[in-house]
């Protein structure tokens, strides 16, 4: 497997000092290629995707974790997601990349579509991972909303162990190895932190603005995901211009369930420019 240089460490934006991971294949020119950012799911920080910052099939690809989240220190305020959207721009400028290919994850793709509707000028080409047009969404069950309404999830390893299945569905309804290693992964956030991101989502939807992005879009959803329902992708993919959609035989983590095969796919959307494999198709 080719080795990649991996850097870590923290960048001042404005008055939050954010913790970002940049990782590219050893001797890569960082500044040549157009980066991959990733915008991570409500509450979790860069150690969670890391194995998709390894994979060889990526070139330069850049995580963070945003105020209150994983390393990043608490929040100097709260935040609406036009703010966030702002807070991503300007880190962009702190690491000067002026334009860059955004992959939003579940809440960090709400964060992503307003990226890239709201600052189109940096944004390349949009990912969007097991997420949804937002208030205006096909919602989870009132049991799986009430288990996400807390970051208990994250400070109690048997409760999560409980309730991962019935969250997050697919492989870890099933795998207690696989609950237990993305369990050690995770990273407490802070209530500041969490509650800010829940803040930003409340009443947020880009359904009436979906029609308006212009950047080449990959739509990816897992075939079993309770939190992110399948219709909710199928609206994004129906609703941006130039969207395609592909499933994957799992649940909301199929980022980390499925991801040699997610890097390929983004390899051949982001690189080459190849088509993803697109609805209905489920990627086995």
């Amino acid at each position: 497997m080719e080795s990649r240089r991996i850097t870590r460490g923290f960048h001042s934006v404005g008055r939050e000092r954010i913790w970002v991971v940049d990782a590219a294949p050893e001797g890569a020119e960082r500044a040549a290629r157009t980066p991959l950012l990733l915008l991570n799911g409500i509450g979790s920080n860069t150690a969670l995707l890391e194995p998709l910052l390894e994979r060889p099939e990526l070139e330069r690809v850049i995580a963070f974790d945003l105020p209150g989240i994983g390393a990043s220190t608490p929040p100097s305020r709260m935040r609406r997601m036009r703010d966030f959207a702002q807070l991503v721009a300007d880190l962009l400028d702190a690491l000067e990349v002026p334009r860059a290919h955004l992959l939003g994850v579940s809440w960090g793709g709400a964060l992503a579509q307003q990226v890239a509707f709201q600052h189109p000028q940096r944004c390349v080409r949009l990912v969007l991972a097991a997420t949804s047009p937002g208030q205006w969404m096909v919602p989870p069950s009132p049991r799986v909303m009430l288990r996400m309404s807390t970051p208990r999830r994250y400070t109690d390893a048997s409760f999560f162990e409980q309730v991962a299945g019935s969250i997050y569905g697919g492989d870890l309804r099933h795998d207690r190895r696989l609950v237990a290693a993305v369990a050690r992964r995770m990273v407490a956030p802070t209530l500041r932190g969490y509650a800010s991101q829940l803040y930003a989502l409340a009443g947020w939807s880009s359904l009436l603005w979906l029609h308006r992005l212009r950047q080449p879009t990959l739509v990816m959803a897992g075939a079993d995901d309770p939190l992110v329902p399948l219709p909710n992708a199928r609206i994004l993919a129906h609703r941006i211009p130039d969207a395609r959609l592909e499933v994957f035989d799992c649940g909301h983590l199929f980022l980390l369930t499925r991801t040699e095969r997610v890097a390929r796919s983004l390899a051949g959307f982001l690189d080459r420019g190849a088509e993803p494999h697109g609805d209905p198709t489920v990627n086995r």
